[in-house]
């Protein structure tokens, strides 16, 4: 029976499609069910003593304010906490440039709030990251893609999607989402140049930069971008910088950030506050309690340590699992890499067939505006212990094996 809402939604919904992700929370919950679909942190590293010691103190010394509505650009003593380790990474701001969200997720909703109109052309990675395309297929935006290699994406090709006219670049340079690879410097400089030329501004997603596990950090697109402009580093406003605490501390506080020119952050306020008037007093209060003294410091190389040895176990269990033919990424840092399999393999119709065998991944054509990649698949390392991903990947070569053999 139809209700009277059917006729009445926004062409906007229309648009809307649910995340393939969100769809597979509810398969792994089955009994031994082992999913590398999720991007979920690490469970088992989340501190959750100092959390608990950090709202007893909050509670007990702040109580009226962290149970009081907030500002909308955020509690001001995390945005200083935010802008001191913006400085010391080479970002030189202040807490006018900076906005706090309620995760990355809504900060991507308010960008495309703010500045995408129907029809507007958006530059991304092919594959970039899903959440980014639910937020911004809601405002009605168009996709042009750059496809990536295991460095990234192909700068060789920038220039001629570039001429089509997008109104932003959107990267994700540090192990990125989905691929797990990493933008070489020599790339992110031709991403800078390029930009520049055209007049398209970028926006970096970051939320991943923290923790590498091997080789060299690089600097931001945000900061080599300042460096290029102005021989002292000074912020340009060129590139709007996001990161989050849900990598690094813990997803459930829902806490994010945004560093851009005062002026987008004062539209981004305006956007946020027919929102959520503001992000939780409470959850920012108490992860600035938690995250002072260098707790957050020590806290990412405990986490360092764990995703390594997983990385390094699903690194090995493909090695001895996957049948010839089936390539995948080493990523250097983050939580995913990003498997391909024979072209005449699609790893959306072979789900349900891998989900048979208790394991489950998430198809790559999701996180291609255009629906390919269809051969693909991302694949989790961090949330599951190492004997639980050699176990899943073994299940995942045995499915992939039996589609072969037929």
């Amino acid at each position: 029976m139809q209700t009277p809402w059917e006729y009445r939604y926004s062409q906007r919904m229309k648009r809307m499609k649910a995340s393939a992700i969100r769809e597979l929370l509810a398969v792994a919950e089955r009994p031994g069910m082992i999913s590398f679909g999720g991007g979920f942190p690490a469970p088992d590293v989340f501190p959750v003593e100092e959390f608990k010691k950090a709202c007893i103190s909050v509670l007990e010394n702040k109580g009226p304010e962290v149970l009081q509505y907030g500002s909308t650009d955020g509690y001001v003593p995390l945005r200083e906490m935010v802008s001191r380790y913006s400085i010391r990474s080479g970002m030189n701001i202040d807490i006018s440039n900076i906005l706090i969200t309620s995760g990355s997720q809504q900060a991507l909703d308010l960008l495309g709030k703010i500045f995408i109109n129907r029809g507007d052309r958006i530059l991304v990675e092919s594959p970039t990251y899903l959440g980014a395309l639910q937020a911004w297929n809601a405002y009605g935006a168009e996709y042009i893609t750059v496809p990536v290699d295991e460095y990234g994406m192909r700068t060789d090709l920038l220039e001629e999607a570039l001429r089509t006219g997008p109104k932003f670049i959107y990267v994700l340079p540090n192990f990125q989402n989905p691929t797990g690879t990493t933008l070489p410097l020599e790339r992110r400089m031709k991403i800078i140049e390029l930009a520049d030329r055209y007049g398209v501004p970028i926006i970096e997603d970051d939320p991943y930069g923290q923790l590498r596990y091997e080789g060299e950090d690089i600097p931001s697109v945000e900061i080599l971008d300042s460096r290029v402009r102005e021989q002292n580093g000074t912020y340009t406003g060129n590139v709007i910088y996001l990161s989050t605490f849900s990598k690094i501390l813990a997803p459930g506080l829902r806490l994010a950030w945004v560093v851009a020119p005062d002026t987008v952050i004062r539209k981004l306020a305006l956007a946020k506050q027919g929102t959520d008037l503001n992000t939780s007093a409470f959850n920012q209060i108490v992860a600035h309690e938690v995250g002072q003294h260098g707790f957050i410091d020590r806290h990412v190389e405990v986490m360092k340590k764990v995703y390594l040895e997983r990385r390094n176990a699903m690194l090995d269990s493909l090695e001895e699992h996957m049948p010839e033919g089936v390539t995948w990424t080493h990523p250097e840092g983050g939580l995913f890499l990003w498997m391909t399999l024979p072209r005449d393999l699609n790893s959306t119709e072979m789900l349900p067939e891998t989900i048979e065998e208790n394991v489950a991944y998430v198809p790559g054509e999701f996180f291609h505006p255009d629906g390919s990649g269809k051969n693909t698949i991302r694949l989790n390392f961090s949330f599951c212990c190492p004997d639980k991903i050699n176990e899943g990947v073994s299940r995942l070569g045995k499915a992939f094996k039996k589609k072969l053999a037929h």
